[in-house]
């Protein structure tokens, strides 16, 4: 198991983002959360088989049809992220 956080930049909020990142990790059994960020950008952390998790690393390079991605920026997870989550859930905007 490994977790990344990831950051995506570009035309990715109000085109179904975060709805379609949820279904790609439920597919793929990854675990975490995603939420929009203020600043425009969509924010996840990822939890799951190495295989699994860059497979949605890979998705989010593209996103939905609607979106435009201009930048995905991957990372350990913060600290207080860095824990074992149950499900992938939706998170407040922050």
């Amino acid at each position: 198991m490994i977790i990344r956080q990831i950051s995506v930049r570009g035309r990715v909020q109000g085109v179904g983002f975060r709805d379609a990142l949820q279904r790609e990790a439920r597919r793929f059994g990854v675990t975490g959360w995603v939420r929009n960020r203020a600043d425009g950008s969509v924010e996840a952390v990822l939890q799951g088989s190495p295989e699994a998790v860059e497979k949605i690393i890979d998705w989010a390079r593209r996103g939905p049809p609607a979106a435009l991605v201009a930048a995905v920026r991957t990372s350990p997870p913060a600290t207080e992220f860095d824990r074992s989550y149950p499900s992938f859930e939706f998170w407040p905007t922050t």
